[in-house]
């Protein structure tokens, strides 16, 4: 089959690979329908992030079950799937507390070389959820969206509690932050604010329900979601960068007694003791629990509530999965979808 492998900052190679096969009896073989590069896919291809050897990449899918291991009851051969980048038994009481990204049995990178033809899904009965059947073609980038970027922006607005009545700001205008504005929409949030210096981010976030736009970082954004809000900041801020600035924009964005929900990957980041302290926010994140979201979101998609798949500005198939990177790189691309 055709893979994608990273051997090196910046150098992307869609390669022949072994086709994987069952190794557990817990395991399944999809082949996949539609895959992407996600934003954190960019830490090792801009060399943030070491890259040992030629790394298979990809880890947000859909497909369609081709083997099942013999210890698999729920998940059957032909059933079209959407799964968490985590494996998790679904089982566990950190599972049924709704962290399956934390399950005792857990195996990151569920579907580490996604971005391929086929991939090998270990615990498929509690990673993998079957759509009601065969999606039309409109909906599979919906559905892609959802085994990643729109699960993790609905556990970023669900961990800063964003409800009726309440007003969001959301620092990141990637894929993550963008679906964060859709979440906290659909969760009732009366005002969302959002971060952004990029014309086409913006009108997709007012697309997705943003209210208001701010285009200010750092200590300029925060007295600007301030002035948004009579002096007191956002009672919810989501989080989806990663960095020390994006951090500390959050928290000093949100009003005291208020929640932020941090969701980008933390890179080089420090919470100074005192600030926190006297800032008075709940923090509350960390890599999301896709899996606990997937029957409700498959649900919002199938039955067109909502449309996440436009989060997707760019389509290419698989073999040129090195222009994708460059095109998110340079920012001349929100996200990239991966026809096989």
């Amino acid at each position: 089959m055709r893979g994608t492998l990273l051997y090196a900052p910046g150098d992307v190679r869609v390669e022949e690979r072994e086709v994987p096969r069952i190794e557990q009896p817990t395991d399944a073989v999809i082949r996949l329908a539609a895959a992407c590069v996600c934003g954190s896919d960019l830490w090792p291809y801009r060399g943030i992030e070491a890259v040992d050897g030629p790394t298979p990449m990809g880890h947000e899918y859909v497909g369609v079950v081709e083997e099942v291991g013999s210890e698999v009851r729920d998940i059957r051969p032909g059933q079209f799937v959407v799964g968490s980048f985590f494996a998790s038994d679904n089982t566990c009481e950190i599972c049924r507390a709704g962290y399956q990204t934390h399950c005792v049995n857990r195996q990151p990178g569920a579907a580490t070389g996604a971005q391929s033809e086929y991939a090998r899904i270990p615990l498929a009965d509690g990673t993998l959820v079957a759509t009601p059947g065969t999606p039309p073609d409109d909906l599979v980038p919906g559905l892609l969206a959802a085994s990643d970027v729109l699960g993790t922006g609905w556990f970023a607005a669900v961990a800063a509690e964003a409800g009726p009545g309440t007003t969001v700001a959301v620092v990141g205008d990637g894929a993550v932050g963008l679906l964060g504005v859709l979440a906290a929409r659909q969760l009732g949030a009366e005002r969302v604010i959002a971060f952004s210096r990029h014309a086409d981010r913006q009108a997709l976030a007012r697309e997705f329900g943003a209210t208001d736009i701010v285009t200010e970082r750092g200590a300029e954004g925060v007295a600007a979601v301030k002035e948004l809000t009579g002096g007191l900041g956002a009672h919810s801020v989501i989080e989806a960068v990663g960095t020390q600035e994006s951090m500390m924009q959050a928290i000093h964005a949100t009003r005291p007694g208020g929640h932020v929900g941090y969701v980008g990957v933390s890179h080089d980041v420090s919470l100074p003791g005192e600030a926190l302290f006297s800032s008075g926010v709940h923090l509350h994140g960390g890599p999301a629990p896709v899996r606990r979201f997937l029957p409700e979101l498959i649900d919002l998609i199938w039955n067109r509530t909502i449309d996440p798949g436009r989060v997707f500005d760019l389509e290419l198939p698989l073999e040129q999965a090195a222009e994708g990177y460059r095109a998110m790189d340079e920012r001349r691309a929100i996200k990239t979808l991966l026809r096989p």
